[in-house]
C-alpha cells in the first residue's frame, strides 16, 4: 500500500457476505480507513510524547467540546484529518496565530513529532485529539463549528475492492459538511489522480457544500509542502486539489 498520511476509521460494518445471515451488527467487523503501522519513534519523539501528551493532546471522550474553554478565545478553528508528521500543521499554525488548529492523528510517532513542534515553535493555538477522525466528528464536535477542513495526501487506498475504505465518500462528506461553518471550507490534496476525481465526483454531490473552481483547485500558496507530496513528485505523479465551500445560511 504506498505510503500516505493516516486516515481515519470507518464507523458503518462490513455486510455479511450471506445475505440470510443473523449475524447481529455489533459483532462485524468495522471497515477502516487506515491501517495502524507501529513505526519507530526516536528518542526525541518518545520524550516529547511522554512529556506533552497530557499538555496538548485532548483525550477522546463521548462528550462535545467547547473550543472557547480550550483555546481561551473565540478564534476560528481549522481540523486537520491525518497530519502525518505534522510539519506542515505547524508550520501553517506557527504563520496564523489568529486561528486555532485541532489535528487528529492516530500514528504515534507523528504525535510525538508534532508534539515536539508545538514546543519548539512555542504554539498556543494547537490542540491533538489521537483517535478515529470520525468518531471524534461524531461525538466531540459540534455542528457548524468548523472553519476548515484539511486533508492532505490520505492514503488512496487505489484497489477498487478498498474504495470502501476511502474517507472522502459519502455519508462521510455528509458529516464533514455538517461539522463546518456557513462558508467554512474543506481543502483536501493527493497525488493520486483516481481518488482525486473520485472525491470530485462525491464532494460535488454532497448537499450543502459547492466546488469554489470548476474542477479541481488551485494549489493554495499558504499550504506548505508535506513529505508525502515531494514523495508523489518523485515519483512523477502530478498533484490534484479540491476546494469546497459551505453554502451560507439564507
Amino acid at each position: 500500500m504506498p505510503e500516505h498520511s493516516t486516515e481515519q476509521l470507518e464507523t458503518t460494518s462490513e455486510p455479511p457476505s450471506d445475505s440470510n445471515s443473523t449475524i447481529p451488527s455489533s459483532f462485524m467487523r468495522p471497515i477502516k480507513t487506515y491501517v495502524l503501522r507501529a513505526g519507530r519513534m526516536t528518542e526525541n519523539e518518545k520524550r516529547n510524547y511522554s512529556e506533552l501528551n497530557q499538555v496538548w493532546c485532548i483525550p477522546f471522550e463521548h462528550r462535545t467540546l467547547n473550543f472557547t474553554e480550550i483555546f481561551s478565545n473565540t478564534n476560528p478553528v481549522i481540523m486537520e484529518i491525518g497530519f502525518g508528521m505534522g510539519q506542515a500543521t505547524a508550520e501553517i499554525a506557527s504563520a496564523n496565530s489568529d486561528m486555532n488548529y485541532l489535528g487528529l492523528e492516530v500514528h504515534v510517532p507523528g504525535v510525538g513529532k508534532l508534539l515536539g513542534e508545538i514546543k519548539r515553535r512555542q504554539l498556543k493555538n494547537v490542540y491533538i485529539i489521537e483517535h478515529d477522525a470520525l468518531e471524534v466528528l461524531e461525538t466531540m464536535i459540534p455542528d457548524n463549528s468548523l472553519e476548515g477542513l484539511h486533508i492532505f495526501f490520505p492514503d488512496p487506498w487505489p484497489k477498487k475492492k478498498h474504495h470502501k475504505r476511502r474517507l472522502l465518500q459519502r455519508p462521510h462528506t455528509d458529516l464533514l459538511a455538517q461539522k463546518l461553518t456557513p462558508g467554512g471550507y474543506l481543502y483536501f490534496a493527493t497525488d493520486w489522480e483516481e481518488y482525486a476525481q473520485f472525491a470530485l465526483e462525491e464532494l460535488s454531490a454532497t448537499e450543502g457544500l459547492h466546488n469554489r473552481y470548476q474542477t479541481f483547485a488551485e494549489k493554495q500558496e499558504w499550504r506548505p509542502r508535506t513529505k508525502f507530496e515531494q514523495k508523489g513528485i518523485d515519483a512523477g505523479r502530478d498533484i490534484y486539489e479540491l476546494f469546497f465551500v459551505k453554502d451560507e445560511e439564507d
